[in-house]
């Protein structure tokens, strides 16, 4: 065989296994943002135009998040958020629509103070995505019932499940040291 000939096939060769090493690399990138964030790659992957551009916008999340300064709650501080949800939970009888308000503003503050920032809805949503991927989409279907109710089509059965979903959110940021020193 002449040498060009040799030359042709170790160029084939090495562009077949770039090709293969190329693929596999995307796929477990995939599959690493898929485990990592739940049903919230599902969400992202629909809203966005192609897939690629609903991973690089979950990789920038994780960069963002790791920008942040996360902390978790002093046990004193954490037993005072859970007693005001408590009383969250209570207000409700008298006044649905002033506990899930409380509720949301009780979620920010919580986030504030672990390091978050609160600036606006979606911010808030992306920044616990990655952290809790998994009551993310709770956040966000108790904001839109609030939402919801705000503009006259919501009722307080609504407004029970938006607190519902607020106290999932609520329970993995009060409880995150938990969590963190465990997985330490």
């Amino acid at each position: 065989m002449s040498t060009w000939l040799w030359v042709v096939i170790v160029i084939v060769a090495a562009a077949v296994v770039l090709a293969v090493v190329w693929a596999a690399t995307r796929t477990r990138r995939t599959h690493e943002l898929k485990e990592r964030f739940g049903p919230e790659y599902g969400r992202v992957a629909a809203d966005a135009p192609t897939k690629r551009a609903a991973e690089s916008e979950l990789r920038e999340r994780e960069q963002h998040r790791r920008e942040l300064d996360i902390r978790p709650l002093d046990p004193a501080r954490r037993d005072r958020y859970r007693r005001e949800w408590q009383d969250v939970q209570a207000r409700f009888v008298d006044e649905p629509a002033g506990a899930a308000a409380e509720a949301d503003v009780l979620i920010q503050r919580v986030m504030r103070e672990r390091g978050y920032p609160v600036d606006d809805f979606d911010t808030r949503a992306a920044d616990i995505s990655v952290d809790h991927p998994n009551v993310v989409e709770n956040y966000r279907a108790a904001h839109g019932i609030v939402t919801a109710y705000e503009r006259g089509s919501a009722g307080t059965e609504e407004l029970r499940h938006a607190v519902r979903h607020y106290r999932e959110l609520f329970d993995e940021l009060v409880e995150a040291r938990d969590a963190e020193e465990v997985a330490r």
